[in-house]
């Protein structure tokens, strides 16, 4: 067989090869194809990573697909559900115990206690989580911590329900499941921010382990050492910031 044939023969094989190629990577990908694929029973596959969420127990609750909410998401999540307690806990009690002395506010401080996977929080539980933690019931049906000996200048913090429309109905509280309870800290409070999240956020830690729960941030991940660190010192300018003297404008000579 002489040279030219061997290079014709080469040169045809090498273009089958070609055509191939272009044929099997130029086609349609399939769904999902080159993307994480969440499984049926929520596991990811092996090697992938994912985010400690509050996941499948909170999806719907707060209008989110159970990602982490970052920025002004995130602050509208709060927004709403704060709404939302205020509107529903109106109807829920008439009390005026925890009440704030004003209802203008301009930051809310968020954290969540979740139910583990495949659990429910019992209202019945909840109940006797929080008098252990020094929570009282009072205004809009939902608990909060007061100031010691001064209950008349509003709450540090108060705890709804997730659940519509935010309150715990004491008459029905036996039957009441919930996936998680919020803690809202409405700034400014009683008492310098810094101290109220101090406040907070053992409370918080502190009904998680009464009640079997998991403490989550604002955006539903669990709540780790560096995200305190950064609340702490978000605290701390907001104090700093209300302390410092308004500033007053040059005298015209």
């Amino acid at each position: 067989m002489s040279e030219v044939t061997l290079l014709r023969i080469a040169i045809l094989v090498a273009g089958l090869i070609l055509v191939g190629a272009i044929i099997f990577f130029g086609r349609p990908r399939k769904p999902g194809q080159g993307k994480r694929v969440v499984r049926a029973t929520g596991a990811i596959a092996e090697g992938e990573r994912r985010e400690p969420t509050l996941g499948e127990q909170l999806e719907g609750e707060l209008g989110s697909d159970g990602a982490p909410m970052a920025g002004e998401a995130t602050t509208q999540a709060e927004l709403e559900l704060f709404n939302r307690t205020l509107e529903g806990g109106s109807q829920a009690s008439t009390s005026d115990l925890g009440r704030r002395a004003s209802e203008e506010f301009d930051k809310i401080i968020t954290l969540y206690l979740a139910a583990r996977a495949g659990e429910k929080l019992q209202g019945s539980d909840i109940v006797v989580a929080a008098e252990k933690a020094g929570l009282v019931y009072g205004h809009m049906g939902v608990f909060h911590r007061l100031v010691e000996s001064h209950p008349e200048q509003g709450p540090v913090f108060s705890v709804a329900n997730i659940l519509k429309p935010g309150s715990f109905d004491m008459a029905a509280i036996q039957s009441l499941e919930t996936p998680a309870i919020a803690f809202f800290l409405t700034l400014p409070a009683p008492i310098a921010a810094l101290d109220a999240w101090e406040t907070m956020l053992p409370t918080a830690q502190r009904l998680a382990e009464l009640l079997n729960g998991v403490v989550l941030d604002e955006s539903r991940n669990a709540l780790g050492r560096q995200r305190i660190a950064h609340i702490r010192d978000e605290l701390r300018a907001y104090d700093r910031q209300r302390e410092a003297p308004p500033l007053t404008k040059p005298a015209r000579w």
